[in-house]
């Protein structure tokens, strides 16, 4: 994805290059992030060129926004009841 953003639209075979994984074994990834909407294929003959999806990656980081939201109350709700048990503790 990184890659994606960085440089725009890329074939799939430079994307795969610096991995050492097979280029089906790429294809599976990218269907993933196809099908997450988080990238675009483009087909030019026999080259897939890829691109990232600027709304799909936006969609992404609310929801991730969302989760650590989440987190972050729950954890604020484990920390109240830690404080609560540490001065039920002291008065004994």
């Amino acid at each position: 994805m990184e890659r994606l953003t960085r440089h725009g639209e890329t074939p799939v075979t430079a994307l795969a290059k610096p991995f050492h994984v097979s280029l089906p074994a790429i294809s599976r990834h990218l269907r993933v992030l196809e099908r997450a909407r988080l990238i675009q294929r483009k087909r030019d003959g026999r080259v897939h060129r890829i691109r990232a999806r600027r709304d799909g990656l936006q969609d992404a980081q609310k929801w991730m926004a969302q989760c650590a939201a989440i987190w972050d109350s729950n954890f604020d709700a484990l920390d109240e009841l830690l404080k609560t048990q540490q001065r039920k503790e002291k008065r004994r």
